[in-house]
């Protein structure tokens, strides 16, 4: 796999992350369990840092081989 077809997969995943912790929130907002509520932020909390990685995977892999990027410290060996 060429890693601009990783940087797709990151970026798709990403996608898909962010749009379930937008559902996750609109549900906490109209439910009137406070149990379910606090599950609901929590399952949210849990998923941010995977979107924001996907995020961050998907940049350095579509633009890895460009002359001048910067790349990210985190994900470097």
């Amino acid at each position: 796999m060429l890693l601009s077809e990783m940087s797709l997969e990151y970026k798709r995943a990403q996608l898909t992350f962010h749009a379930r912790i937008k559902e996750l929130r609109a549900e906490a907002r109209t439910e009137p369990n406070p149990r379910r509520v606090a599950a609901l932020q929590a399952r949210v909390k849990d998923l941010e840092p995977l979107c924001r990685e996907a995020r961050e995977l998907a940049e350095l892999t579509g633009r890895y081989y460009e002359r001048g990027y910067y790349k990210n410290e985190k994900y470097s060996l």
